[in-house]
């Protein structure tokens, strides 16, 4: 799988990493050993970077619990969400005990709270508990802020969503980014789930295939990859099996302008 700079956040990442929003808000044995067992095909298919947030429930502890001792072999995002800055720390210390004492990109969830937020994320960047610092948000309506965040030289990545269906990002923030070389992580690659729901003929996706592209899911991933300014997609997934398939479109080539504009046509038709 294709490796990439996150901008000068000091991370080199896989171009396709894993989300755990809903998928990995469980509990119980069989639910978490189901979790346990895609966090282990992710790395084997060298999809090794997880993404997590206090927001998603359990999915922060349960992720730790999948990582065990194959700590060494990942790259861990999570995010502080909440206005307090009391409870941001207690938030951080909850997930460093998590992840082995480090997260490699700790990210302020939504914006909220951010010029605390990135104080203590400051601070514990300084004592190497945190690798790179981030912002996220998953609202249009918030890119304005966020992109007075990224000029503020304090950060080094950013997440926002993109996809076939939601381009707001290309108007100004993926624009910005590059200008600002940040890293960018991709939320809802496949739409929160609703673009992989409605895949095309699969003589409509022929013309693909000699880019290795074999199914929907890799179309829309390949499509955003194929954007240089994106440096790694996050999709979530509770099915074993998917990582090993999501992987396989982290490898080029990538996709033509004429590719793209395929792909985006049967996302939106």
């Amino acid at each position: 799988m294709e490796r990439r700079e996150l901008g000068a956040s000091g991370l080199t990442v896989p171009v396709v990493g894993m989300g755990t929003w809903q998928t990995f808000d469980v509990r119980g044995a069989e639910p978490e050993a189901n979790a346990r067992a895609i966090v282990h095909e992710a790395i084997d298919a060298g999809a090794n970077l997880f993404d997590s947030s206090p927001m998603y429930g359990e999915a922060e502890r349960v992720l730790g619990g999948g990582i065990g001792d194959r700590r060494h072999e990942c790259l861990v995002a999570t995010k502080v969400w909440t206005p307090s800055g009391e409870e941001g720390r207690e938030q951080m210390d909850r997930a460093l005990g998590y992840y082995g004492g480090r997260v490699d990109l700790y990210q302020v969830h939504n914006l909220v709270a951010w010029p605390e937020h990135l104080d203590t994320l400051d601070r514990l960047r300084d004592e190497g508990r945190v690798v790179a610092i981030g912002a996220t948000t998953g609202r249009a309506a918030q890119f304005d802020e966020l992109a007075e965040v990224m000029r503020t030289g304090r950060i080094t990545a950013i997440q926002i969503p993109y996809n076939p269906a939601e381009r707001e990002v290309e108007r100004e923030i993926l624009p910005l980014a590059a200008d600002l070389g940040l890293g960018v992580v991709v939320m809802r690659p496949l739409g929160g789930g609703s673009l992989a729901a409605s895949p095309p003929r699969p003589e409509d996706l022929a013309p693909l295939s000699e880019l290795g592209v074999t199914t929907w899911a890799q179309a829309l991933l390949k499509w955003i990859l194929s954007d240089e300014r994106c440096h790694v997609v996050i999709p979530a997934t509770s099915k074993r099996g998917r990582m090993t398939e999501n992987a396989a479109a982290g490898d080029p080539p990538w996709l033509g302008p004429d590719e793209r504009d395929l792909v985006a046509r049967l996302a939106t038709s």
